[in-house]
């Protein structure tokens, strides 16, 4: 059954790189696997030859997407082709951040579990380490309520996502009040790690905050310092997440 919310069927950007949607089943399957995403949340990346059009899974969950799954989509949030398959109803997160951000070709939604409580608490999530240091000092938390009143916290339409991607600005995280985050990148690589480092940084964090006494958070200076280094190499990780999926697949295939 077609959603009754999309409107008009959209025309394909072209095809697509098969290696980039290899990239995206990837995504899915090692945020699944760092405990960022469970049977919920999605991943979505910018066409490399349409800067209007994104892919995205059907609603599936995430360890168990593949190839066949990734759908198109305009940056209205209607399928290119939807052959009668479900949608995640929260695609237009996607969709209203690409409008707004054109530097962003990747995003992750999570219910990052360590990062939840961070958007319903006066505690600000700041950066403590190195590898997190992308959070910078003002990590924003959209409020749905601001933006549509009593709601059931989903992002069911434009208006909410738009009301999210606001809030986002030009900033690479944004938590979800009571509800998540989003994570954005210029690649699928460092959307990838910064959403496993925002969860890892709140981790930390909270860690820190029950030992007691002062926090030493980075300084913007440091931030800049580090997020502005050309030797950032976010294929390290990259690298080793894809190897461990590969094998944990491989394992699953000889148990069957």
């Amino acid at each position: 059954m077609n959603d009754p919310a999309i409107g008009a069927v959209p025309q394909s950007g072209g095809p697509a790189d098969p290696a980039a949607i290899d990239d995206l089943v990837a995504a899915n399957r090692i945020l699944a696997d760092q405990g960022v995403l469970d049977g919920y949340g999605h991943v979505s990346m910018r066409h490399g030859g349409a800067a209007n059009r994104y892919f995205l899974s059907r609603s599936k969950s995430p360890a168990i997407i593949t190839a066949e799954d990734i759908m198109e989509y305009d940056l209205d949030s209607n399928p290119v082709d939807q052959q009668g398959r479900l949608m995640y109803i929260e695609r237009y997160i996607h969709g209203e951040i690409y409008k707004a951000r054109p530097d962003v070709n990747a995003v992750v939604h999570s219910h990052s579990p360590t990062v939840i409580p961070f958007s319903v608490t006066t505690v600000k999530l700041r950066p403590i380490c190195h590898m997190s240091a992308f959070l910078k000092h003002d990590v924003p938390n959209f409020e749905i309520r601001d933006c549509d009143g009593m709601t059931d916290l989903l992002i069911r339409n434009a208006k909410h996502g738009a009301g999210l991607a606001g809030a986002l600005g030009s900033n690479n995280v944004a938590l979800m009040r009571g509800h998540g985050n989003v994570c954005v990148g210029p690649s699928i690589m460092t959307a990838v790690y910064r959403a496993v480092y925002t969860e890892v940084n709140a981790r930390l964090q909270a860690q820190a905050i029950a030992l007691g006494g002062p926090i030493k958070f980075l300084e913007p200076e440091e931030c800049e310092l580090i997020t502005g280094r050309r030797d950032t190499n976010f294929q390290r990780p990259w690298a080793m997440w894809k190897s461990r999926i590969s094998a944990n697949s491989a394992n699953h295939r000889m148990l069957l």
